[in-house]
Protein backbone atom coordinates (compact mmCIF):
# COMPACT_ATOMS: atom_id res chain seq x y z
CA UNK A 1 0.00 0.00 0.00
CA UNK A 2 2.53 2.51 0.90
CA UNK A 3 4.27 1.78 -2.61
CA UNK A 4 1.23 2.46 -4.35
CA UNK A 5 0.83 5.79 -2.43
CA UNK A 6 4.83 6.82 -3.43
CA UNK A 7 3.97 5.73 -6.95
CA UNK A 8 0.76 8.17 -6.85
CA UNK A 9 2.50 11.08 -5.68
CA UNK A 10 5.60 10.79 -8.45
CA UNK A 11 2.58 10.77 -11.08
CA UNK A 12 0.94 13.81 -9.56
CA UNK A 13 4.11 15.57 -9.40
CA UNK A 14 5.44 14.65 -12.65
CA UNK A 15 1.85 15.36 -14.27
CA UNK A 16 2.07 18.88 -12.31
CA UNK A 17 5.54 19.46 -13.58
CA UNK A 18 4.66 18.78 -17.21
CA UNK A 19 1.91 20.82 -16.73
CA UNK A 20 4.01 23.35 -15.60
CA UNK A 21 6.27 23.13 -18.72
CA UNK A 22 3.89 23.50 -20.92
CA UNK A 23 2.31 26.73 -19.50
CA UNK A 24 5.69 28.32 -19.83
CA UNK A 25 6.07 26.64 -22.99
CA UNK A 26 3.47 28.42 -24.40
CA UNK A 27 4.15 31.72 -22.86
CA UNK A 28 7.68 32.26 -24.11
CA UNK A 29 8.08 33.76 -27.36
CA UNK A 30 9.32 31.73 -30.67
CA UNK A 31 12.76 31.83 -31.62
CA UNK A 32 13.15 34.71 -33.87
CA UNK A 33 13.88 33.63 -37.66
CA UNK A 34 17.14 34.73 -38.69
CA UNK A 35 16.91 38.09 -41.10
CA UNK A 36 17.23 37.65 -44.72
CA UNK A 37 20.02 38.17 -46.09
CA UNK A 38 20.19 41.86 -48.22
CA UNK A 39 20.83 41.07 -52.10
CA UNK A 40 22.95 42.75 -54.00
CA UNK A 41 22.70 42.14 -57.49
CA UNK A 42 25.19 42.34 -60.23
CA UNK A 43 26.20 41.38 -63.87
CA UNK A 44 30.40 41.20 -64.83
CA UNK A 45 31.81 39.75 -67.86
CA UNK A 46 33.05 36.25 -67.15
CA UNK A 47 33.34 35.87 -70.70
CA UNK A 48 33.88 38.00 -73.86
CA UNK A 49 36.18 40.96 -74.77
CA UNK A 50 35.86 42.75 -71.07
CA UNK A 51 36.57 39.13 -69.46
CA UNK A 52 40.02 40.37 -67.66
CA UNK A 53 38.49 42.93 -66.46
CA UNK A 54 35.53 41.59 -65.23
CA UNK A 55 36.64 38.57 -63.58
CA UNK A 56 39.09 40.79 -61.63
CA UNK A 57 35.57 43.16 -60.46
CA UNK A 58 34.16 40.51 -59.84
CA UNK A 59 37.10 38.67 -57.48
CA UNK A 60 36.88 42.13 -55.97
CA UNK A 61 33.05 42.36 -54.99
CA UNK A 62 33.13 38.73 -54.01
CA UNK A 63 36.28 39.84 -51.30
CA UNK A 64 33.88 42.88 -50.25
CA UNK A 65 30.72 40.99 -49.21
CA UNK A 66 33.43 38.22 -47.10
CA UNK A 67 34.83 40.92 -45.42
CA UNK A 68 31.01 42.84 -44.68
CA UNK A 69 29.59 39.40 -43.87
CA UNK A 70 33.00 38.51 -41.15
CA UNK A 71 32.92 42.21 -39.52
CA UNK A 72 29.38 41.39 -38.46
CA UNK A 73 26.96 41.88 -41.75
CA UNK A 74 25.38 44.93 -42.88
CA UNK A 75 22.10 46.10 -41.03
CA UNK A 76 22.82 42.78 -38.89
CA UNK A 77 21.84 40.56 -41.92
CA UNK A 78 24.37 39.14 -44.03
CA UNK A 79 25.17 40.07 -47.51
CA UNK A 80 24.55 38.07 -50.57
CA UNK A 81 25.67 38.61 -54.07
CA UNK A 82 23.29 37.81 -56.86
CA UNK A 83 25.12 38.08 -60.05
CA UNK A 84 25.27 36.83 -63.43
CA UNK A 85 27.91 36.25 -66.50
CA UNK A 86 26.43 39.28 -68.99
CA UNK A 87 29.06 38.07 -71.66
CA UNK A 88 30.36 41.27 -72.32
CA UNK A 89 27.09 42.08 -74.53
CA UNK A 90 25.07 45.02 -74.37
CA UNK A 91 22.03 43.40 -75.23
CA UNK A 92 22.29 40.70 -71.86
CA UNK A 93 22.69 43.05 -69.48
CA UNK A 94 19.58 44.90 -70.15
CA UNK A 95 18.11 41.73 -70.18
CA UNK A 96 19.82 40.42 -67.04
CA UNK A 97 19.42 43.88 -64.83
CA UNK A 98 15.59 43.84 -65.75
CA UNK A 99 15.47 40.15 -64.25
CA UNK A 100 17.91 40.92 -60.89
CA UNK A 101 14.98 43.57 -60.52
CA UNK A 102 11.60 42.29 -61.25
CA UNK A 103 12.21 38.42 -61.00
CA UNK A 104 14.90 38.57 -58.40
CA UNK A 105 14.15 41.27 -56.12
CA UNK A 106 17.13 42.58 -55.21
CA UNK A 107 17.70 45.42 -52.57
CA UNK A 108 20.62 47.01 -54.00
CA UNK A 109 22.17 47.32 -57.78
CA UNK A 110 25.98 47.68 -58.36
CA UNK A 111 26.65 48.23 -62.22
CA UNK A 112 29.07 46.43 -64.53
CA UNK A 113 32.42 46.58 -66.05
CA UNK A 114 32.88 49.14 -69.07
CA UNK A 115 31.03 52.41 -70.05
CA UNK A 116 29.14 50.22 -72.73
CA UNK A 117 27.80 47.83 -70.63
CA UNK A 118 26.67 50.02 -67.71
CA UNK A 119 24.81 52.56 -70.05
CA UNK A 120 22.54 49.55 -70.71
CA UNK A 121 21.99 48.92 -66.82
CA UNK A 122 21.96 52.14 -65.80
CA UNK A 123 18.80 52.63 -68.04
CA UNK A 124 17.16 49.99 -66.48
CA UNK A 125 17.33 50.95 -63.12
CA UNK A 126 16.74 54.16 -64.11
CA UNK A 127 13.57 53.04 -65.28
CA UNK A 128 12.67 51.19 -61.72
CA UNK A 129 13.69 54.21 -60.13
CA UNK A 130 16.54 51.82 -58.60
CA UNK A 131 19.98 53.45 -57.08
CA UNK A 132 22.98 51.69 -58.53
CA UNK A 133 26.74 52.12 -58.18
CA UNK A 134 28.69 52.28 -61.17
CA UNK A 135 31.98 50.59 -60.65
CA UNK A 136 34.39 50.06 -63.62
CA UNK A 137 32.42 53.04 -65.65
CA UNK A 138 33.87 56.49 -66.90
CA UNK A 139 31.97 57.96 -70.27
CA UNK A 140 30.42 61.28 -69.34
CA UNK A 141 27.40 60.28 -71.46
CA UNK A 142 26.35 57.96 -68.47
CA UNK A 143 25.94 61.00 -66.31
CA UNK A 144 24.66 63.33 -69.47
CA UNK A 145 21.53 61.97 -69.74
CA UNK A 146 19.42 63.43 -66.75
CA UNK A 147 19.45 60.19 -65.07
CA UNK A 148 19.10 60.46 -61.00
CA UNK A 149 19.83 57.02 -59.87
CA UNK A 150 23.24 56.52 -61.77
CA UNK A 151 26.53 57.50 -59.15
CA UNK A 152 29.79 56.88 -60.18
CA UNK A 153 33.39 56.15 -58.45
CA UNK A 154 35.66 55.98 -61.62
CA UNK A 155 37.61 59.18 -63.13
CA UNK A 156 34.75 60.84 -65.46
CA UNK A 157 36.82 59.44 -68.90
CA UNK A 158 36.84 63.16 -70.58
CA UNK A 159 39.56 63.38 -67.59
CA UNK A 160 41.48 59.88 -67.65
CA UNK A 161 44.36 60.98 -69.75
CA UNK A 162 44.86 64.66 -67.95
CA UNK A 163 47.76 63.91 -65.79
CA UNK A 164 50.25 62.15 -68.86
CA UNK A 165 49.51 65.56 -71.18
CA UNK A 166 50.61 67.31 -67.92
CA UNK A 167 53.68 65.28 -67.11
CA UNK A 168 54.58 65.48 -70.64
CA UNK A 169 54.15 69.36 -71.30
CA UNK A 170 56.10 69.60 -67.93
CA UNK A 171 59.38 67.80 -69.55
CA UNK A 172 58.97 69.71 -72.64
CA UNK A 173 56.69 67.91 -75.21
CA UNK A 174 55.17 70.03 -78.29
CA UNK A 175 53.73 67.21 -80.15
CA UNK A 176 50.88 64.44 -79.85
CA UNK A 177 50.01 61.31 -81.90
CA UNK A 178 46.35 60.21 -80.44
CA UNK A 179 44.45 57.22 -81.47
CA UNK A 180 41.39 55.81 -79.47
CA UNK A 181 38.93 53.06 -80.25
CA UNK A 182 35.53 53.53 -81.05
CA UNK A 183 32.64 53.57 -78.22
CA UNK A 184 31.72 56.02 -75.39
CA UNK A 185 34.49 55.91 -73.15
CA UNK A 186 37.53 56.03 -75.91
CA UNK A 187 35.74 58.93 -77.65
CA UNK A 188 35.49 60.76 -74.50
CA UNK A 189 38.88 60.19 -73.55
CA UNK A 190 40.19 61.41 -77.11
CA UNK A 191 38.05 64.89 -76.70
CA UNK A 192 39.65 65.22 -72.96
CA UNK A 193 43.12 64.56 -74.41
CA UNK A 194 42.38 67.13 -77.68
CA UNK A 195 41.45 69.75 -74.75
CA UNK A 196 44.22 69.49 -72.88
CA UNK A 197 46.95 69.82 -75.31
CA UNK A 198 45.35 72.77 -76.56
CA UNK A 199 45.55 73.59 -72.73
CA UNK A 200 49.07 73.32 -72.92
CA UNK A 201 50.27 74.65 -75.95
CA UNK A 202 50.77 71.33 -77.84
CA UNK A 203 49.81 70.11 -80.81
CA UNK A 204 47.95 67.14 -82.36
CA UNK A 205 49.73 65.40 -85.34
CA UNK A 206 47.33 62.56 -85.61
CA UNK A 207 43.96 62.37 -84.16
CA UNK A 208 42.67 58.46 -85.45
CA UNK A 209 39.71 56.43 -84.40
CA UNK A 210 39.95 52.90 -85.10
CA UNK A 211 36.99 50.35 -84.54
CA UNK A 212 38.24 47.22 -82.36
CA UNK A 213 36.14 44.24 -84.27
CA UNK A 214 37.05 45.27 -87.91
CA UNK A 215 40.52 47.02 -87.41
CA UNK A 216 43.61 45.90 -89.78
CA UNK A 217 46.18 46.56 -86.34
CA UNK A 218 49.10 46.02 -89.10
CA UNK A 219 47.50 49.18 -90.61
CA UNK A 220 47.70 50.83 -87.63
CA UNK A 221 51.13 50.21 -86.49
CA UNK A 222 52.26 51.24 -90.38
CA UNK A 223 50.61 54.43 -89.47
CA UNK A 224 52.25 54.85 -86.20
CA UNK A 225 55.87 53.96 -87.44
CA UNK A 226 55.13 56.53 -90.32
CA UNK A 227 54.37 59.47 -87.73
CA UNK A 228 56.89 58.72 -84.95
CA UNK A 229 59.41 61.36 -86.27
CA UNK A 230 57.13 64.01 -85.71
CA UNK A 231 55.75 63.19 -81.82
CA UNK A 232 56.96 63.77 -78.93
CA UNK A 233 54.16 61.61 -77.20
CA UNK A 234 51.64 58.67 -78.36
CA UNK A 235 48.84 58.72 -76.33
CA UNK A 236 46.34 55.89 -76.82
CA UNK A 237 42.69 55.46 -75.48
CA UNK A 238 42.63 51.23 -75.72
CA UNK A 239 41.30 48.40 -74.01
CA UNK A 240 43.70 44.99 -73.23
CA UNK A 241 43.19 43.12 -76.57
CA UNK A 242 43.90 46.12 -79.00
CA UNK A 243 46.39 47.40 -77.21
CA UNK A 244 48.33 44.24 -77.33
CA UNK A 245 47.54 43.97 -81.06
CA UNK A 246 48.61 47.46 -81.58
CA UNK A 247 51.72 46.33 -79.84
CA UNK A 248 52.31 43.32 -81.57
CA UNK A 249 51.31 45.07 -85.03
CA UNK A 250 54.42 47.40 -84.89
CA UNK A 251 56.37 44.16 -85.77
CA UNK A 252 58.53 41.80 -84.06
CA UNK A 253 61.17 43.35 -81.60
CA UNK A 254 60.29 47.12 -82.75
CA UNK A 255 58.81 49.70 -80.78
CA UNK A 256 57.83 53.23 -81.15
CA UNK A 257 60.69 55.79 -80.71
CA UNK A 258 59.20 58.68 -79.50
CA UNK A 259 59.57 60.21 -76.01
CA UNK A 260 56.36 58.71 -74.22
CA UNK A 261 54.02 55.94 -74.92
CA UNK A 262 50.94 56.09 -72.59
CA UNK A 263 48.13 54.05 -73.15
CA UNK A 264 44.22 53.04 -70.98
CA UNK A 265 43.63 49.67 -69.69
CA UNK A 266 46.04 47.63 -70.59
CA UNK A 267 49.51 48.35 -69.25
CA UNK A 268 47.52 47.87 -65.94
CA UNK A 269 47.25 44.39 -66.22
CA UNK A 270 49.83 41.86 -65.56
CA UNK A 271 48.62 40.07 -69.25
CA UNK A 272 49.51 43.14 -71.45
CA UNK A 273 53.03 42.41 -70.25
CA UNK A 274 53.10 38.39 -70.34
CA UNK A 275 52.07 38.39 -74.09
CA UNK A 276 54.16 40.62 -75.14
CA UNK A 277 57.13 39.21 -73.85
CA UNK A 278 58.18 41.94 -71.73
CA UNK A 279 58.75 44.00 -74.71
CA UNK A 280 57.28 47.27 -73.14
CA UNK A 281 59.92 48.62 -70.84
CA UNK A 282 58.98 52.42 -70.43
CA UNK A 283 55.56 52.19 -71.34
CA UNK A 284 53.65 54.06 -69.50
CA UNK A 285 49.81 53.27 -68.31
CA UNK A 286 46.28 55.62 -67.08
CA UNK A 287 45.48 53.68 -64.05
CA UNK A 288 42.96 54.63 -61.07
CA UNK A 289 44.69 52.65 -58.00
CA UNK A 290 47.87 50.19 -57.92
CA UNK A 291 48.64 47.85 -55.18
CA UNK A 292 51.81 49.72 -54.07
CA UNK A 293 49.96 53.16 -54.13
CA UNK A 294 50.97 54.67 -50.41
CA UNK A 295 47.41 55.28 -49.99
CA UNK A 296 45.19 53.40 -46.73
CA UNK A 297 44.35 50.12 -47.08
CA UNK A 298 46.08 49.53 -50.76
CA UNK A 299 48.93 47.35 -48.91
CA UNK A 300 46.33 44.99 -46.86
CA UNK A 301 43.92 44.66 -49.33
CA UNK A 302 46.71 43.00 -52.00
CA UNK A 303 48.58 40.93 -49.12
CA UNK A 304 44.13 39.64 -48.34
CA UNK A 305 43.22 39.24 -51.91
CA UNK A 306 46.36 37.48 -52.94
CA UNK A 307 45.64 35.21 -50.38
CA UNK A 308 42.19 34.49 -51.15
CA UNK A 309 42.60 34.07 -55.59
CA UNK A 310 45.87 33.47 -55.54
CA UNK A 311 47.03 36.25 -57.10
CA UNK A 312 47.68 39.98 -56.84
CA UNK A 313 45.19 42.37 -57.59
CA UNK A 314 44.72 44.42 -60.90
CA UNK A 315 43.18 47.86 -60.49
CA UNK A 316 39.33 46.53 -61.78
CA UNK A 317 39.68 43.76 -58.58
CA UNK A 318 40.12 47.55 -56.44
CA UNK A 319 37.08 49.00 -57.96
CA UNK A 320 34.82 46.05 -57.21
CA UNK A 321 35.91 46.54 -54.35
CA UNK A 322 35.57 49.96 -53.78
CA UNK A 323 32.09 50.03 -55.46
CA UNK A 324 30.75 47.47 -52.37
CA UNK A 325 32.62 50.04 -50.01
CA UNK A 326 30.14 53.32 -51.05
CA UNK A 327 27.25 51.40 -51.18
CA UNK A 328 27.99 49.78 -47.91
CA UNK A 329 28.50 53.49 -46.32
CA UNK A 330 25.05 54.75 -47.80
CA UNK A 331 23.46 51.78 -46.16
CA UNK A 332 24.80 52.21 -42.65
CA UNK A 333 24.72 56.40 -43.23
CA UNK A 334 20.80 55.91 -44.02
CA UNK A 335 20.49 53.06 -41.87
CA UNK A 336 18.21 51.41 -44.77
CA UNK A 337 17.63 49.95 -47.87
CA UNK A 338 14.94 52.74 -49.15
CA UNK A 339 15.50 54.08 -52.30
CA UNK A 340 14.88 57.26 -51.58
CA UNK A 341 17.45 57.45 -48.66
CA UNK A 342 20.25 55.52 -50.54
CA UNK A 343 19.76 57.35 -53.28
CA UNK A 344 20.40 60.96 -50.98
CA UNK A 345 23.37 59.38 -49.33
CA UNK A 346 24.90 58.34 -52.44
CA UNK A 347 24.49 62.17 -53.57
CA UNK A 348 25.41 63.52 -51.15
CA UNK A 349 27.93 61.40 -49.05
CA UNK A 350 31.67 61.87 -48.91
CA UNK A 351 34.14 59.11 -48.03
CA UNK A 352 37.32 57.51 -48.96
CA UNK A 353 36.90 54.04 -50.38
CA UNK A 354 40.16 51.96 -51.54
CA UNK A 355 40.17 53.61 -54.76
CA UNK A 356 40.24 57.27 -53.00
CA UNK A 357 37.66 59.79 -52.82
CA UNK A 358 34.38 59.54 -53.44
CA UNK A 359 32.37 62.60 -54.06
CA UNK A 360 29.57 63.36 -56.77
CA UNK A 361 28.18 65.88 -58.50
CA UNK A 362 24.17 66.41 -58.84
CA UNK A 363 24.42 64.44 -61.91
CA UNK A 364 25.93 61.16 -59.84
CA UNK A 365 29.37 61.92 -61.75
CA UNK A 366 33.12 61.79 -60.15
CA UNK A 367 34.36 64.86 -58.96
CA UNK A 368 36.61 64.11 -55.86
CA UNK A 369 39.18 61.38 -57.85
CA UNK A 370 41.92 61.52 -59.79
CA UNK A 371 44.00 59.10 -62.23
CA UNK A 372 47.57 57.92 -61.28
CA UNK A 373 50.38 56.89 -63.80
CA UNK A 374 52.38 54.04 -63.85
CA UNK A 375 55.65 52.87 -65.67
CA UNK A 376 56.69 49.37 -67.01
CA UNK A 377 60.01 49.18 -65.31
CA UNK A 378 62.58 46.95 -65.12
CA UNK A 379 59.32 44.10 -65.63
CA UNK A 380 57.18 45.24 -62.78
CA UNK A 381 54.58 48.18 -62.87
CA UNK A 382 55.66 51.05 -60.58
CA UNK A 383 53.69 53.86 -59.78
CA UNK A 384 55.26 56.96 -61.09
CA UNK A 385 53.01 60.29 -60.97
CA UNK A 386 51.65 62.19 -59.13
CA UNK A 387 54.92 62.90 -57.21
CA UNK A 388 53.19 62.61 -53.27
CA UNK A 389 52.34 58.72 -53.46
CA UNK A 390 55.19 57.82 -56.47
CA UNK A 391 57.24 54.92 -55.45
CA UNK A 392 59.82 55.28 -58.37
CA UNK A 393 60.38 58.82 -60.72
CA UNK A 394 59.46 58.69 -64.56
CA UNK A 395 61.74 57.84 -66.79
CA UNK A 396 61.24 60.28 -69.85
CA UNK A 397 62.23 60.29 -72.69
CA UNK A 398 61.27 56.22 -72.22
CA UNK A 399 64.39 53.87 -72.20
Amino acid sequence: MKVIKILAALALSLATTLSASLVLAQQMPAAKEPAPPIRIGTTQSLSGRFVQEGTQQMEGLLMWMSDVNARGALLGRQVELVHYDDHSDPERVAELYEKLITEHKVDLLIGPYSSELTLRATEVAERHNFPIVAAGASADKIWARGFRNTFGIDVPSSNYMDLAVEEAAKRGAKTVALFYADGEFAQDVARGVRREVARHGMRLVMDREYTVDKMDFKVLGRELLDIESQADVVLGATYLEDSINIAKSLGTGKRLEVDMVALTVGPALREFSDRLDGNINGVVGVVQWLRTVRLPGAQDFSYRYRKMHGNNPAVYAAIGYSAGQVIEAAVRLSGSLEHDALREQLRTMRFRSLLGHYQVDDTGRQVAKRNYLLQWQDGRRRLVSPDNIAERKLIYPRP
